[in-house]
C-alpha cells in the first residue's frame, strides 16, 4: 500500500538654562545656533519617518488579484515551455496553470497524459492543509492511490536538476518514501514551502486562482495530516489543456 507524503529621540537636551545665562554675551550668536540645531534634528526626524514609511509599504497586489505566482517565485512565466491547464473545482471556480515542460519533462508529460485520458474527472482534493498546500488526484481519495504507471521523481535528491522552488503557487508530484513512486497524485503549495526543494518534483506555476486554493483552505476542515473526510472532499470537476497557450 502506497502511503503518500506531502511532506516556521534621540532624548532632546533642555537648553534654556545655557541660553539664558549667557543672553548678555553672545545672545544674537547662541540663539541663532540654538535655531540652527534645532532646524538641523527636526529635518533629520522628518527624513527618518519619511524613510520608515516608504521602506515599509506593503508590496502592490496584482489587478486580478491572481496572476502572482510567478512573482512570488520570481519567474518570468512567458518563458516557461509547456501547456497550460485549467482545474475546475466544484462550488470553487478555476485554477490555472502553466507547466514547465522544461525543468520536469517527464513529470509534465505523465500529467498532460492523464489529463487527457480524463483521468482526474471527479476525483477530489483529498489533504487539505491550510498554511501548507491542497493535494488531489488519488482514485481512492485516501492517499493511497494513483495510476497504473509511476515515473522517475525529478529532483536533485534523485539525480535530477529541477530549478523550481516549491513557493506559493507552484504545483508539485506527491509521492510514497521510494524517490521513483510519483503517478497521479499531485499537490499546490498555498503557503511558500521550499523545505521540500530537491525531493519532490515540481513541474509548473499557478496563474490565476490562487484565491480559489485559498478559499478552499479557508473552508475545509483538515484532519489528522490534513486528510479530509470523503464527504467533504472538494470534487475536481475536470482537468483541461488550455488551446493556444
Amino acid at each position: 500500500m502506497r502511503t503518500y507524503l506531502t511532506i516556521n529621540h534621540q532624548e532632546w537636551n533642555d537648553m534654556s538654562n545655557k541660553l539664558s545665562k549667557n543672553k548678555k554675551r553672545q545672545p544674537k550668536k547662541k540663539s541663532g545656533m540654538g535655531l540652527v540645531w534645532l532646524t538641523l534634528i527636526g529635518v533629520v526626524v522628518i527624513v527618518g519617518i519619511l524613510a520608515f514609511v516608504i521602506l515599509n509599504q506593503p508590496p502592490e497586489e496584482s489587478e486580478d488579484g491572481t496572476a502572482d505566482a510567478g512573482a512570488e517565485t520570481e519567474i518570468d512565466l512567458s518563458k516557461v515551455s509547456g501547456p497550460s491547464v485549467t482545474i475546475s473545482v466544484k462550488d470553487y471556480g478555476d485554477i490555472k496553470l502553466k507547466l514547465d515542460e522544461e525543468a520536469a519533462p517527464i513529470t509534465v508529460e505523465n500529467f498532460v497524459g492523464l489529463v487527457q485520458d480524463g483521468f482526474y474527472d471527479g476525483l477530489t482534493f483529498h489533504r487539505i492543509m491550510d498554511g501548507f498546500m491542497i493535494q488531489g488526484g488519488d482514485p481512492k481519495g485516501d492517499g493511497t492511490g494513483g495510476s497504473d504507471e509511476t515515473i522517475k521523481g525529478e529532483f536533485s535528491s534523485n539525480g535530477v536538476d529541477n530549478p523550481i522552488s516549491h513557493k506559493r503557487g507552484v504545483i508539485s508530484m506527491a509521492r510514497s518514501n521510494n524517490p521513483d513512486s510519483a503517478s497521479s497524485q499531485f499537490f499546490i503549495v498555498q503557503a511558500d514551502s521550499t523545505f521540500l526543494d530537491g525531493d519532490y518534483a515540481a513541474f509548473g506555476y499557478v496563474t490565476e486562482g490562487m484565491d480559489v486554493v485559498d478559499q478552499i483552505c479557508e473552508d475545509i476542515e483538515e484532519g489528522e495530516n490534513g486528510a479530509v473526510p470523503p464527504e467533504d472532499q472538494p470534487v475536481i470537476e475536470s482537468i483541461t489543456i488550455d488551446e493556444n497557450k
